[in-house]
């Protein structure tokens, strides 16, 4: 199954006898937008328009859990996160589309979490909103509840410590900026550089100027150029707090590349001061 579906594909899906369920998972990294405005609110995003019959999800709240131990974006309580599934009419035998304000990290993090948790079906708005050139909404649906019910894939899922190995035998990826990877600037954690071992792999490489994933047979040069090939083993990523890194995966899984998230990512590693930290464009 693609990872990804384009609007008109979708449009042809909602008017279809069985539509699939629309998360709108708008969310902005940064606290404020640029130029000092105000921050960023997704809620209030969802509120000027959404696709019709969408229902906004939260990032920071139902889609991980708050700041702390294991990074700025752990995991999320797995009981809340199907109440929230539940609660938007996500089953397991009714397709899932996700879709954002189009630059693709969050949504990405919403189908990485349902498809790690057991949903058969989620695909991602390729392109996100700004793709969408059907009318828009402000009605807020009341969606029957669902009955989806997570259950936690054995694999797919690294901590640190999976994160170094896999760094040492197999394929690790850091989805971040390359000045972020390299140690020249560091503006939201405790120190810069990146995880010995690992290979520098910005996630804005893995979509075109429209902001659409790039074809898949160039997502696959991109990768296997990266050492990603058949002989290389397992493949993880990792960015700053595991969300533009599950825009990795996505971009990964359109190449037909299994990959493994780290959610804690830079954010986990770099709050233990004794893990080691390399600099420099070189992996270690």
């Amino acid at each position: 199954m693609n990872a990804i579906i384009s609007a008109s594909e979708l449009a042809d899906d909602l008017a279809g006898a069985r539509p699939p369920v629309l998360l709108d998972v708008r969310w902005q990294l940064s606290a404020a937008r640029a130029g000092g405005a105000a921050p960023f609110d997704g809620r209030a995003e969802y509120a000027a328009g959404h696709l019709p019959g969408a229902v906004f999800v939260d990032l920071d709240r139902e889609l991980a859990s708050a700041p702390g131990e294991g990074g700025r974006h752990p995991l999320p309580d797995l009981g809340e996160f199907g109440a929230a599934m539940r609660r938007a009419g996500v089953s397991p035998d009714r397709p899932v589309v996700v879709y954002d304000g189009g630059q693709g990290w969050a949504a990405a993090r919403a189908w990485w979490l349902l498809r790690w948790t057991g949903h058969p079906n989620v695909r991602v708005l390729d392109g996100g909103l700004p793709a969408w050139e059907g009318p828009l909404s402000t009605d807020v649906p009341r969606p029957a509840e669902g009955d989806f019910v997570p259950e936690p894939a054995r694999t797919g899922l690294l901590d640190a410590d999976g994160a170094a190995a896999l760094a040492r035998s197999g394929l690790l990826l850091d989805a971040r900026a390359g000045e972020r990877y390299r140690g020249e600037v560091e503006p939201i954690d405790p120190v810069g550089g990146h995880i010995p071992g690992a290979v520098s792999a910005p996630t804005t490489d893995n979509v075109a100027a429209d902001g659409r994933f790039r074809p898949a047979g160039e997502l696959r040069a991109r990768f296997q150029a990266l050492g990603a090939t058949e002989d290389a083993g397992e493949v993880g990523v990792y960015c700053g707090s595991g969300v533009s890194a599950a825009h990795e995966v996505l971009a990964l899984a359109v190449a037909g590349i299994p990959a493994a998230l780290y959610v804690g990512s830079w954010s986990d590693w770099s709050s233990d001061p004794s893990r080691p930290v390399a600099v420099g464009p070189d992996p270690r």
